[in-house]
């Protein structure tokens, strides 16, 4: 992975770590003024402040988190794509979280900052089993 994709992969790792610490303020901050997501519970809009709020809510604690087969790609030179498989440990509903999860976000550059204006995720499931 050449320089330029590992600041990507840095960038998508430090979003992950506020998550973690629950640092609202510096999740927010990574966020686009107009920005989707989409997951196991459907689709949303938001932007910084409404991403601020999701972060605050005790209704989950990420307590680990590991990346594999992680691929980035620039579409152009100010929109970066990376896609990845995410281990994750944690809390839900006050019951355990144990994921493995295929993730993806897409960065767009905003002057000298990187800003996520799209993250997926979608849990993985063995569909040879029944």
């Amino acid at each position: 992975m050449n320089k330029q994709s590992n600041s990507i992969v840095e960038l998508e790792t430090r979003f992950w770590q506020t998550l973690k610490d629950k640092d609202a303020k510096a999740a927010g901050a990574m966020i686009a003024e107009d920005s989707l997501a989409s997951g196991s519970q459907g689709t949303m809009r938001m932007n910084p402040d409404k991403f601020e709020e999701l972060t605050r809510d005790n209704k989950w604690a990420l307590e680990t988190f590991e990346f594999s087969d992680v691929e980035v790609i620039f579409p152009s030179d100010d929109v970066a794509v990376i896609a990845y498989t995410v281990h994750q440990t944690g809390t839900i509903h006050d019951g355990p979280m144990d994921l493995t999860c295929a993730d993806t976000s897409t960065w767009v550059r905003r002057g000298d900052d990187w800003k996520c204006a799209l993250h997926s995720e979608a849990i993985m499931i063995d569909a040879t089993k029944k």
